[in-house]
């Protein structure tokens, strides 16, 4: 049990820190950029005087921010978003906040949430039209199939899609993704899933989402299986998985578009091999159902990735 004295010298000490704390506010408020900052916010002279370092990083921050070019020229750890104050319900908070240049190429890349991508790297979330690589003759038959497939969609919902084969890193999967991102501008929503990948995870979500994860897949308007052929298969993912979303998706007319290594034939032998033995029939099923929903193209082309 504190004596009186010790607890004469604890309130002090605390005196002697408020003290120093107000004298620091004190001296802030000459910057006429931190008068500026806290002009806004609606607190007590007290709260603003407990956290006068942080305000003086903020108001310093902000000033650069009156001052930039572009989000190029950012200097911060998170280009695009200042560290600034807010108040709270009547508490003083900090958080990053995006500037004027990020908060326009957010709204810029709003359009970007109609395409959803399950393992997909970041140059195809960011495929474009206009970045398609033009300069081998083995690609145009693919592209003019997707300029085609966008003029018509307005009109059109229900086209087929294509069976994309060929050899690895001709850009395969950059060109139907490009396709999904210029009709996400028009509100079209679509879904990109890396399929071993996919398997996996909706294997591992039995106990939380498994039927979100699944009926999504199976709905969305558009949807590309991406790197078909490349699984592992069970009879679990061929019959309970693959097979229900393209009978769906073959009933609904729902565009579906693959991409593989294999040519049909290599993916129908590939899908009849499981630890269950060799199921023939059960592939040819499948082999069928892709064949309901898309076109068979291939492309053969120069190695993008290298």
């Amino acid at each position: 049990m504190k004596n009186t004295s010790s607890i004469i010298n604890d309130l002090n000490i605390g005196q002697n820190v408020d003290k120093t704390l107000k004298k620091s506010y004190q001296e802030a408020l000459k910057d006429e950029d931190f008068k500026f900052l806290i002009s806004k916010l609606k607190v007590s002279e007290d709260v603003l005087s407990k956290n006068t370092s942080t305000l003086e990083e903020c108001s310093q921050n902000y000033k650069k921010c009156l001052s930039c070019k572009g989000i190029i020229n950012c200097p911060y750890k998170m280009p695009g978003y200042c560290y600034l104050p807010k108040v709270v319900e009547g508490n003083l908070t900090f958080s990053y906040i995006p500037c004027k240049f990020q908060k326009k190429l957010l709204e810029q890349q709003k359009y970007l949430d109609n395409v959803y991508l399950f393992d997909i790297p970041k140059e195809i979330k960011e495929a474009n039209i206009s970045k398609i690589f033009m300069k081998d003759s083995n690609r145009f038959e693919v592209i003019e199939f997707i300029h085609k497939f966008i003029n018509n969609y307005d009109t059109n919902k229900n086209q087929k899609g294509i069976y994309l084969y060929g050899n690895f890193g001709c850009g395969k999967t950059y060109l139907i993704a490009a396709m999904f991102n210029e009709l996400a501008l028009n509100n079209v929503k679509s879904a990109i899933i890396y399929w071993p990948e996919y398997l996996r995870d909706l294997k591992a979500s039995f106990d939380t989402d498994f039927k979100d994860k699944f009926e999504y897949i199976k709905k969305v308007p558009l949807l590309l299986i991406d790197d078909i052929g490349a699984e592992s298969v069970t009879s679990w993912s061929r019959d309970e998985v693959l097979g229900p979303i393209l009978q769906y998706r073959m009933q609904e007319k729902l565009p579906t578009f693959f991409t593989s290594n294999l040519d049909l034939k290599a993916l129908e032998i590939h899908l009849s091999i499981s630890k269950d033995g060799i199921e023939n029939i059960k592939a040819k099923r499948i082999i069928e159902r892709i064949s309901q929903l898309s076109e068979i193209k291939t492309m053969i082309s120069k190695n993008l990735r290298k």
